[in-house]
């Protein structure tokens, strides 16, 4: 620019300082509209094309919207200075071409410090005459020539100095206002747009800081501690590579360059790439892999609605159930394959049920086995009905699916169904094998995949209208319906997935149910093999599920004498909770909610709490203390739906004390093996959290401190036996889906040694074919163990997996503490 401070109408632009002003009020600019402002009152009169904008503010190879970006930034700039885009009195636009800054400039000189001796001007004329005559003294006519000529020369060498100096010192100051911008704007920004989970946000702000200040040491050094660096291939090279946030399912692909790429620096998370290359499938793959590596197809090889899942080597142990020292081995080598990108629809179904599917044997290959006995064919067929009498799923009516769902998922079927739907279609049920690859790879995206997928609780929705998309481009690989899978468990075969009504962690964990079970919930999903010849025999083989180490009908607890050392463990010396209410929200129309905070009972931490009081009742408030599912060592906190199953407490007018315990939620670490030291010493520091909770509890006088309840789902279930052992000022218990602990604990934590010492009124809601807590070797057993008295314990078995159904969970569970607390007020 020719001077650091200009003025156009009553505007001063100063380029030093960076800022805008009107009549001396500071406007508000942006950094790119106020980069760009400057460029054009740089160029006055002339015009700037979109091209060299984009090269002034992004450099050449930028990756942005750089059209949507410029029109953002002009628009940013008519709107600080009051310009029309109609009849413009500063920027004007040239159709199809850029822009032209249309206003006259007045630099500083000209109108900062006219008669003050400090101004430019005023310098200026005290060098070329520094000792001015008298008014009216002559002057000859030959000195006067030449002392005109002389100050011609020297105003001429100071013009130009002084022009020289003006623009050493806007480039000096334009460096130093970039080399600012970077380290206290663009740094900070980087940083925290990482622990929000926007890393292609971050990526290209630390490209635009890159090229703004390229030796900058905070920049090097955050690149060092944050972006991670990345390398791209494909065979054959030469696709492009476009990428996206995982978490960030709406935001645009932003592209990257072509194969093979290397050195390109990103932080650690979650993305979603695409391949595209002219001949060749489009591959799409999430990761947050440093190395990716992806084998092209060419167009028109892979079946309508498929993706290609990459062959390897596959360890069931990320899923569970297998333990090889059972004869079973844990890992299978697998070839490319198929599987479905979505899950079998209604509308794909109903071919099968209108091509006499039902009615045609060659379908069914499986032989029909309910409880030992083979079924013929016609026994087989009288079971797979639909509502009304009709072949079909069982969800259906008159043969047909209901009304507008033609791109749900079918659910409804058998296993049966499921096997004769695929040898329809000339595809296979996956073996659990190819299951888990497809769904989680070598690279797992468990907690990411879950913000995205349907488990709402409200039943499944339109194929791929949740974007939780699988390593290899799969959709509702977790919830929306359950997915029949080849490999059998005993009497029952896998199931996967987890559905839309189970607790988010179902995905991962192994499931199997009856073959003939015909739940809403159970789906299909189907794979096709490269091969034609059959698969191996271990591929196909039963896997047994020998995941649950325990049976506890075999166990013994420790003597009273040995659980009162390990109950010691649980103790602490009171002291201070300073505690505090953090905040408030009242805006819930069934509750308010708080959030306080007390010193825990060990180290110096402290532990955040939620409690939630009731609208509909009064206080003293009956008070539940909850103890979550597994899902809170996956979540980073609790506004992620995490008090959906719970809020009925609260609505039925008790106040819900919600701890988060150590290793949970926003308190989420490295959560320690199970078996270990670490591990018993973790559930030691959690049985104090919910003390520690009840100790706060008796110091609020709005709280009935005598109607005191344990809620518990999954994990806070199997650990209820430890918590309900170790604190006697809860009076009654309701453990919903859980029971055992599913791995070998040392004994100071293992619930089995706690069981016979809860002594208060207990009901334990559980599921008849959860294959996590299975109701012969561990529901049963522990619920026997407990030494609550018989007429004040009750175990109710439904007919469901690891998930209880709602309706029955909240009707007994109120019932429940009903009976024992007393009605609420």
């Amino acid at each position: 620019m020719p001077g650091d401070l200009v003025r156009f109408e009553d505007i001063e632009l100063d380029a030093s300082r960076y800022s805008l002003r009107r009549s001396g009020r500071e406007l508000k600019l942006e950094r790119i509209p106020m980069e760009l402002l400057l460029l054009l009152v740089e160029r006055r009169g002339l015009l700037v094309t979109r091209e060299e904008i984009i090269e002034k503010l992004w450099g050449k190879n930028v990756f942005l919207d750089t059209d949507n970006s410029i029109n953002t930034a002009i628009r940013k700039i008519r709107q600080a200075l009051k310009d029309d885009r109609e009849q413009p009195r500063f920027v004007q636009t040239i159709a199809g071409k850029g822009y032209r800054f249309i206003a006259p400039i007045v630099e500083a000189d000209e109108y900062v410090g006219h008669g003050h001796p400090s101004s430019p001007s005023h310098i200026l004329r005290s060098v070329i005459e520094p000792n001015p005559k008298p008014s009216g003294a002559p002057e000859p006519a030959a000195l006067t020539a030449v002392a005109r000529n002389s100050r011609f020369r020297v105003s001429i060498v100071l013009v130009v100095v002084l022009a020289v100096l003006a623009a050493v010192s806007a480039l000096f100051y334009r460096h130093y206002a970039r080399i600012r911008w970077v380290r206290e704007h663009a740094v900070p920004q980087i940083q925290q747009l990482v622990v929000n989970r926007k890393p292609v946000a971050a990526y290209l702000l630390f490209r635009q800081a890159e090229r703004m200040s390229p030796d900058d040491l905070s920049l090097n050094r955050l690149a060092l501690l944050t972006f991670w660096p990345r390398q791209f291939s494909t065979n054959p090279p030469g696709a492009d590579v476009f990428l996206r946030d995982y978490n960030e399912p709406k935001s645009d692909f932003q592209y990257m360059g072509k194969t093979p790429l290397q050195g390109i620096r990103l932080p650690h998370d979650h993305y979603v790439l695409q391949f595209r290359k002219e001949g060749y499938e489009t591959a799409e793959t999430a990761t947050a892999s440093g190395r990716v590596s992806v084998d092209l197809v060419l167009a028109g090889s892979v079946p309508l609605r498929m993706v290609r899942v990459s062959g390897g080597q596959v360890n069931l142990t990320l899923g569970g159930p297998v333990d090889s020292a059972a004869g079973s081995s844990s890992s299978q080598k697998i070839d490319d394959f198929f599987i479905d990108k979505y899950e079998v629809t209604n509308r794909e179904f109903k071919k099968f049920v209108d091509a006499g599917g039902y009615r045609n044997p060659k379908y069914w290959k499986q032989p029909f086995v309910d409880a030992g006995r083979i079924l013929t064919f016609e026994r087989a067929m009288a079971l797979f009905r639909d509502k009304t009498d009709r072949p079909g799923a069982s969800t259906w009516e008159l043969g047909r699916f209901p009304s507008g769902q033609d791109d749900y998922p079918v659910g409804g079927v058998s296993w049966y169904e499921a096997a004769a739907y695929a040898e329809f279609v000339g595809k296979s049920l996956p073996t659990v094998y190819h299951w888990y690859e497809a769904g989680f790879a070598r690279d797992i995206l468990f907690s990411d995949i879950l913000f995205h997928s349907n488990f709402s609780g409200k039943g499944p929705a339109p194929v791929g209208s949740y974007p939780g998309i699988g390593p290899f481009g799969t959709y509702d690989m977790a919830g929306n319906v359950k997915e029949w899978c080849f490999n059998a468990s005993g009497d029952r075969r896998y199931i996967l997935g987890g559905a839309s009504t189970d607790l988010s962690y179902m995905y991962e964990e192994p499931d199997a149910r009856p073959p003939f079970e015909r739940l809403s919930t159970h789906g299909i999903r189907l794979a096709k093999y490269l091969r034609s010849e059959a698969l191996p025999d271990a591929l196909t083989a039963p896997i047994p599920n020998v995941s649950r180490t325990i049976d506890y009908r075999k166990a013994r607890p420790v003597s009273d004498a040995t659980f009162r050392i390990y109950q010691g463990l649980y103790a602490y010396d009171q002291a201070p909770l300073e505690a505090k209410i953090e905040s408030e929200d009242d805006s819930a129309p069934d509750w308010k909610r708080q959030r306080i905070s007390f010193n825990a009972a060990y180290g110096n931490e402290r532990v955040p709490a939620y409690l939630f009081l009731p609208k509909n009742a009064s206080p003293p408030y009956q008070t539940v203390v909850y103890f979550p599912h597994g899902a809170a060592q996956i979540f980073h906190s609790i506004e992620d739906g995490q008090f959906e199953g719970v809020d009925f407490l609260v609505r039925a007018g008790r106040a819900v004390m919600f701890p988060i315990y150590k290793d949970s939620y926003e308190r989420l670490g490295k959560v320690p093996d199970a078996g270990t030291i670490a591990y018993r010493e973790e559930t030691i520091q959690q049985a104090k959290d919910l003390r520690r909770a009840v100790d706060y509890l008796e110091t609020r006088t709005d709280i009935d401190h005598n109607r005191l309840a344990y809620y518990a789902v999954s994990w806070g279930a199997a650990l209820g036996s430890i918590m309900l052992a170790v604190e006697n000022r809860i009076t009654v218990a309701v453990l919903v889906a859980g029971a055992c602990d599913t791995q070998k604990e040392l004994p100071e934590a293992d619930p089995l040694n706690f069981a016979p010492h809860v002594r208060i009124p207990t009901l334990m809601m559980s599921g008849r074919y959860d294959f996590m807590d299975p109701l012969d070797t561990c529901q049963e057993p522990l619920f026997r163990l407990l030494g609550t008295p018989p007429q004040d314990k009750r175990h109710i078995v439904v007919d469901s997996g690891h998930a209880v159904p709602d309706v029955p969970k909240m009707k007994e569970s109120l019932d429940w503490l009903d009976r024992y607390l007393g009605p609420v007020k």
